[in-house]
């Protein structure tokens, strides 16, 4: 059996179905599954977590069972016992999916690199050589 091989995340053709993945909305929920509206902004958060082409339909799946999750830990008040199972229901929910900040950002080593220099960008004043970005206000 020959396995279709992904292309490299760092090549010129993943680039692209990059591109043409952020331009499509996000993955609807498979028709055999209910998810309720309230929870399609926890839906959403998730799907985007990991690129398009990598979903599949058992993802899909278990991607709506931890939107329901979260949606849930709204209503249970914080520090009661079925906020804590719906925490670690969450949790464990993510690494299956591999959508946890380790799986979608990195290494804690790597993002306190990232936090410095976004930091030291928002206090940077500038250099005219150098176009800088600024909210408007």
């Amino acid at each position: 059996m020959t396995k279709t091989r992904r292309p490299k995340s760092d090549s010129a053709g993943y680039a692209a179905t990059a591109h043409q993945n952020a331009a499509l909305p996000p993955i609807e929920p498979p028709a055999y599954v209910t998810l309720p509206e309230p929870c399609k902004p926890f839906w959403d958060a998730i799907i985007t977590s990991r690129a398009r082409d990598t979903w599949t339909q058992s993802d899909l799946v278990t991607a709506a069972n931890m939107a329901r999750v979260q949606h849930a830990l709204e209503a249970a008040p914080v520090g009661s016992d079925e906020h804590a199972k719906l925490t670690r229901l969450s949790l464990a929910l993510a690494r299956s999916l591999s959508v946890h900040t380790t799986a979608t950002v990195g290494r804690a080593a790597n993002m306190v690199g990232a936090a410095t220099a976004e930091r030291e960008a928002r206090q940077d004043d500038g250099d005219d050589l150098i176009p800088r970005l600024r909210m408007v206000k």
